[in-house]
Formats: structure tokens, C-alpha cells, sequence
């Protein structure tokens, strides 16, 4: 064990290092300012000066998931802090390893409405596995230490760290390793073997059998187990929007996503199964619609690393708490025993009422009468061409939808969106974090011109600290998902979502290659299917900066098939007034 003087400021950036960071994305200010002083001297960390606070958080997110490993933000006291609370949310609901370091107002001062104080810890408590407030110096590095190891096991989570800025200014005898005392938390990880053996022998008895994969599967690093048990039991296979990749789209057993916007097949898949094997799921209601009429005749195996998302939305008739890999891998050897006893599956009945869906009702979109442009090509054409190795990010909307639909997923972590919070703003700053996290590798954002218009500021971030990102902007000139619903659900009274208006309509407001161009990026624009490949080209080619393109789609394309809110998933419509035959299969 190493001691050696140094103030509290000292000892949070060396923890930092040992700990095994070497990103940080933040924005200084008055309280964590005496942390940045000893961060001007690191040899090992590197401090992504950010545009806004949000952008650091959603950056942080999108380094840890491509990485791996704990995204790092930091902000100061007050309003920094509380420019933090979306992304700290974000990762909450969508299980990203974060840890969020926020300076706070002198010991003495807190509680006494002190200039920028602002009770983070207890703002932000609802939305962390958990968060510290610090105020002496000797607690800095071991606090560190176990909010390290609380984001990254377990169910991953936002974990907050509040430091007083007298502690970070504090001198004392730092000491390295650190002992954490973490009593009661002791996420389980290996599943009860009585549950397992319970759940392959429900398996090889159903008749219906449904493999629903959510994003814990993503998390555990469990894709190769997955398509292990796909293939070992035949089962038919949904990935949620969090798990898109987890098996490859191209795999036949692949049923494609299920939910409000998933297509026929798995939606009738999840409705008509009598076994529903539930590996890192939640059953969102944006997945199971109106929960009362979801997969009625289904027993359900439910495992999941958290155990209080057992039976949360769900009942689960056998629960399986523990690591969605250690789950699947002895789920494969409880299976192959059933199978060398001479119990397996006949899913053949079954197969055939599923290859009849997915052949009647893929998935598709109508062109433009107009001759405009479609989103859902533009799309398309990015995940053609920039090929399965690439990542894509979305914001939130409908081009988020487009983007899981229609660029195919072959590898998993390929695909990164805001699914639990919905994040409009998510995609700028995330694809940020990922092209740190992997420079090597082309990532795209696919983002709305709503969307873009909340973060485009870490274009600045991009170009200044060589970032090069590409940003897709399907620009329709509206909030589209919410007017989607508007012209379905409100007579087309389009109320505050028209993002121009009739003056501005014709000079672009704003400009978005002149605003690309002001932030020292490139900025395309295309508007005519016949020139989509060659824009896609010319930004594929451009290796040394960000790139934005503005896609100028139609207004009016929406995202089908849809299961309206409310609604059960039997009400699932391909296109507006047209609903699937369920029985016949078309």
C-alpha cells in the first residue's frame, strides 16, 4: 500500500486512474474546479470539453456501451449537476454503466441556499443504483472505488458522487488500494439450478415456445450463448429494441422485434405463444401494449439479473434471478439433458403459422406520391452501405423506429438509442462517446431534425477535439412522431409540431449545412433518391471530420406497423385501417 500527501482533488483524479478511466467528458465551474487542476497534469485521463452538460452525460453513455467499461462525466455544482439529471436518467432506464462526478458547494454551506447549490444527491436518488455526497477528503478515493464497482455489476447503473468543494481542496495521506465497505450489496449472478432444470423441462413441453430477449442479454456479453439455445431448442427468437443484434437479424430462427412498432411476426409470435422464455426483459408496455392482454395463454420463465423486475409487470410462473449468460449457459445444459432423455420440442405446427406471418406481412413502406423523398430509404441505404460493422445511434421518434427496422443487425452493441427514457437530443452527443470509445470504427447518428436541434452544440466538441462522427438528419421539418400520432388519434390537428412556418418555410430555419459548416464540420443536404448513394459516399469518404447530412424527407411517412397506446397487441395495424389475418397468415 502506497501513502503519500495530496489534496482531495489530487486524490479523486488519481483514483479515477486506478480505478482504470482514461475519458472523462465534462465542463468545469466553481465548485469542481479544484478537480480540474490536478486533471491539467494526468498522463492517463483525457477530458472531453463538452458544449453542455447533457452532452457529457449521453457521451459517457455512449463510450460505456461500446467499450464496456463505466462511462465518466463531471460537471459543477447547481445548474451543471442538474444539466445532468437526463442523461443520469437515461442510463438508469436503459441499465448503462455511469458514474457521475458533480462538485458541490463548500461543507459548511450546504443547505443554506448557497450560489449554485443545488441538492443533487437528493434530486438524482430515484434515478441511481445510488449516489454519495462527500465532504471529507479521505473518503474521495474509496468512494470512488465503490461507485466504480456498484455501475458495472449487478443490473449496471448511473451511480452519483457529490464532492464538497472543501473536500476536493482538503490535504491528507492518500492511500492506494482502498477498502470499500459496500454491506447488503450483493448482486446474485448465478441462477438457482432448481429453477433452470424447471424451466427446460416447460421447453420441451410447449407447443408455442417464444425466446423474448431483452437488453439484459446485451449487457451480460450473452450473444453467443443465446444463438447456442436458439438453435439447440428451435424456439423462435424476438429481440426488444435494447437487444437488436443479440442474435443476428439474418438468423432464420429471428422473428424481429416485438412491440408498439415491431413487426407481425413477433408480435404474434409473443400473442399466441404458451411459453414465454424471458431472458433480460422487463415487459415494457411499449412491448406487451395493454398488459392485461398480453400473450394470454403464455406461462412465463422469467429471468433477469435485477430481482425486482421478477414478476413486476408480469407474474412469472418460474423466476429465474441471476446473470443473463450464467442463466442461458446452464439453460443450454438443462435442455440438452431433456433432449437426451428423449424429451424435445415439436415446433413444426408452430413454425409453419410463423413463416406464414413473416412471409405475408414483412416489413416495407410506401414511396412518396410526390416523388420526395422517403426516410425509410435514406435509412435503409445508410445500413446498406456502411455495412453491419459499423455502429448506428438514434435519437428519438420516428426515425428511431426506421432505424431499427431497417438497418439490419448482425453483430450485437451495434445499434444504440435512448429505449427506456426516449430521449430527444440522445443521438448527437452519444455518437460522440462511441467514436471515443471505438475510433476505429464508422459510427452513424441517425437522427430528426427535432432531435438534432437539442445537442447539435457537441458539433463543436466533434470538430475540436477531431471526433468524426456522421450525422444523418432525416429532416421532415416536424416533431414526426408526435404529429404521426396526431394526424391518427387527434383528426390531423397538427398542434405546435411544425418545426418551420409558412415565411421561413422556403429559406430554412436553420440551415443545416450552413450550421455543419459553422460548427467546422461538412455539411451535405439531399433531397432526391437518385443522389442518396453518392451523399452516403462522399460522407463515407470523409475520415477527418464530422459530417452532417441533411436528408430532406417527406412530411407525411409514418412508422407502421403500430399498436396505438392502449390497445392490446391483437390490434396491431400493418398500415392505417389494416389490421393482420391472424389465423390464415394473409
Amino acid at each position: 500500500m502506497t501513502t503519500e500527501q495530496m489534496t482531495g482533488a489530487q486524490a479523486l483524479v488519481r483514483a479515477l486512474e486506478n480505478v482504470g478511466v482514461d475519458t472523462v467528458f465534462g465542463i468545469p465551474g466553481g465548485a469542481i474546479l479544484p478537480a480540474y487542476d490536478p486533471l491539467y497534469d494526468s498522463k492517463k485521463l483525457r477530458h472531453i470539453l463538452v458544449r453542455h452538460e447533457q452532452g457529457a452525460g449521453h457521451a459517457a453513455q455512449g463510450y460505456a456501451m461500446v467499450t464496456g467499461k463505466v462511462g465518466v462525466c463531471m460537471a459543477t455544482s447547481g445548474p451543471g449537476a442538474t444539466n445532468l439529471v437526463t442523461p443520469i436518467s437515461d442510463a438508469y432506464m436503459d441499465s448503462v454503466p455511469l458514474v457521475a462526478i458533480t462538485g458541490q458547494v463548500a461543507s459548511k454551506a450546504i443547505g443554506t441556499d448557497a450560489f449554485q447549490e443545488a441538492d443533487i444527491a437528493g434530486i438524482t436518488m430515484p434515478i441511481t443504483k445510488h449516489n454519495f455526497l462527500v465532504t471529507q477528503a479521505e473518503d474521495i478515493a474509496r468512494t470512488i472505488a465503490e461507485a466504480f464497482h456498484i455501475a458495472a455489476t449487478g443490473r449496471p447503473g448511473p451511480v452519483l458522487v457529490d464532492i464538497a468543494k472543501d473536500a476536493l481542496q482538503s490535504t491528507f495521506a492518500f492511500e492506494w488500494p482502498v477498502s470499500t465497505h459496500l454491506p447488503g450489496y450483493r448482486p446474485v449472478t448465478r441462477p438457482h439450478s432448481k429453477q433452470v432444470r424447471e424451466a427446460a423441462r416447460l421447453i420441451v413441453e410447449a407447443e408455442r415456445p417464444v425466446l423474448y430477449v431483452g437488453g439484459g442479454v446485451l449487457k451480460a456479453g450473452a450473444s453467443a450463448e443465446l444463438k447456442v439455445l436458439a438453435e439447440l431448442t428451435g424456439a423462435p427468437v424476438v429481440t426488444t429494441l435494447m437487444a437488436k443484434g443479440a442474435l443476428p437479424d439474418s438468423h432464420p430462427q429471428h422473428m424481429g422485434m416485438p412491440g408498439m412498432h415491431g413487426s407481425v411476426g413477433a408480435v404474434g409470435a409473443l400473442q399466441k405463444a404458451d411459453l414465454l422464455v424471458t431472458l433480460g426483459a422487463r415487459f415494457d408496455d411499449r412491448v406487451t401494449g395493454k398488459l392485461d392482454g398480453f400473450a394470454p395463454h403464455a406461462k412465463v420463465v422469467h429471468a433477469d439479473i435485477d430481482p425486482a423486475e421478477i414478476s413486476k409487470n408480469r407474474h412469472a410462473d418460474v423466476p429465474i434471478v441471476g446473470d443473463a449468460r450464467e442463466v442461458i449457459a446452464d439453460l443450454i445444459v438443462a435442455v440438452q439433458v431433456e433432449h437426451d432423455a428423449g424429451r424435445k420440442g415439436d415446433y413444426a405446427d408452430w413454425w409453419r403459422q410463423l413463416n406464414a406471418w413473416r412471409e405475408t406481412y414483412p416489413l416495407g413502406y410506401d414511396e412518396p406520391d410526390d416523388g420526395s423523398l422517403s426516410p425509410q430509404y435514406v435509412i435503409e441505404r445508410i445500413g446498406r452501405m456502411a455495412g453491419p460493422d459499423a455502429y448506428y445511434v438514434a435519437g428519438v421518434g420516428q426515425h428511431q423506429m426506421w432505424a431499427a427496422q431497417f438497418i439490419k443487425y448482425e453483430r450485437p452493441g451495434a445499434f444504440l438509442n435512448s429505449g427506456g427514457a426516449g430521449t430527444m437530443g440522445y443521438a448527437v452527443p452519444a455518437a460522440m462517446g462511441a467514436k471515443v470509445g471505438a475510433p476505429g470504427t464508422q459510427v452513424w447518428a441517425i437522427d430528426g431534425d427535432g432531435c438534432f436541434q437539442m445537442t447539435n452544440q457537441e458539433l463543436a466538441t466533434c470538430a475540436i477535439e477531431g471526433i468524426p462522427v456522421k450525422i444523418a438528419v432525416i429532416n421532415n421539418g416536424n416533431l414526426g412522431m408526435v404529429r404521426q400520432w396526431q394526424t391518427l388519434f387527434y383528426d390531423g390537428r397538427y398542434s405546435n409540431t411544425d418545426l418551420q412556418s409558412k415565411e421561413t418555410r422556403t429559406v430554412r430555419v436553420p440551415d443545416f449545412v450552413k450550421l455543419a459548416e459553422a460548427y467546422g464540420c461538412v455539411g451535405l443536404r439531399c433531397d432526391r433518391a437518385e443522389d442518396v448513394d453518392a451523399v452516403i459516399a462522399k460522407a463515407m469518404e470523409i475520415d477527418d471530420t464530422p459530417v452532417v447530412i441533411d436528408f430532406v424527407v417527406h412530411q407525411d411517412a409514418m412508422v407502421w406497423p403500430m399498436v396505438a397506446a392502449g390497445t392490446t397487441n391483437d390490434d396491431i395495424k400493418i398500415a392505417r385501417d389494416m389490421a393482420p389475418d391472424w389465423e390464415n397468415g394473409d
